[in-house]
């Protein structure tokens, strides 16, 4: 990473910014709670275990929405409540209530701190197949914009949505960073198409693909370390 002119930052945000696993089981036990006070018949035939079920089902269903969790989610709830006469009204409160749920995060204890370290240093933005809402978590004054794979019509690894936050950004992909977690969908993604990619890898686990990350963080405190190095102040 020598003589590399970054002049952006992209971001992933689930498993990079705060652990997913936690907020989607309290998701689905509010959802649940919600269904137990509201139409007691739909929870009663769509347990926690039995509603996952059902989505995944409908996500095989319909792959022409892999990259649409929120039209997956909608499609689980329509099925639902179908059989027993509730329609979209009870889709939309049902929806809302998973979504108040999927954007109480707890962030990782770094990650207000790098973030404001790093915005100070280069723009971010957040790049992300999942649907957080960054004003409702409270992050987005860090981030010049976000694009999720929703908005775009493909998920990462695709290439369209890496180039089209670099094409937002005015950059060229190899002017831009793009950090995250996972191995396949955020490092070898921005590869792919040219960026330079930092895994956040916050269990020190060994890579096992040829083509390493460029750059391996414990968490953002150490990329906003490493970034603050590079960009020594003037």
């Amino acid at each position: 990473m020598r003589d590399v002119d970054i002049r952006a930052i992209t971001l992933d945000l689930d498993d990079t910014l705060w652990p997913i696993a936690p907020v989607m089981a309290r998701v689905e036990q509010r959802v649940d709670a919600w269904l137990h006070a509201h139409c007691p018949a739909v929870a009663a035939a769509w347990p926690i275990e039995a509603m996952r079920q059902l989505r995944e089902e409908v996500t095989r269903e319909h792959p022409q929405y892999a990259h649409d969790y929120t039209i997956q989610r909608k499609l689980t709830l329509r099925r639902a409540f179908a059989p027993f006469g509730l329609g979209e009204d009870w889709v939309e409160a049902a929806y809302a209530i998973y979504q108040d749920e999927r954007n109480r995060v707890d962030c990782y204890a770094d990650t207000e701190s790098a973030l404001a370290r790093l915005a100070r240093q280069l723009p971010l933005a957040s790049l992300s197949n999942g649907n957080a809402d960054l004003a409702r978590i409270g992050l987005h004054r860090h981030f010049r914009f976000s694009v999720t794979a929703r908005e775009v019509g493909v998920a990462k690894p695709d290439p369209a949505i890496f180039l089209h936050a670099c094409e937002r950004l005015g950059l060229s992909p190899n002017q831009v960073l793009h950090v995250g977690d996972d191995p396949a969908l955020d490092v070898a993604g921005a590869r792919a198409v040219g960026m330079h990619a930092a895994w956040i890898n916050r269990d020190r686990l060994a890579w096992h693909d040829a083509d390493a990350p460029d750059l391996d963080f414990p968490d953002l405190d150490a990329l906003a370390g490493w970034i603050e190095a590079q960009r020594p102040a003037s």
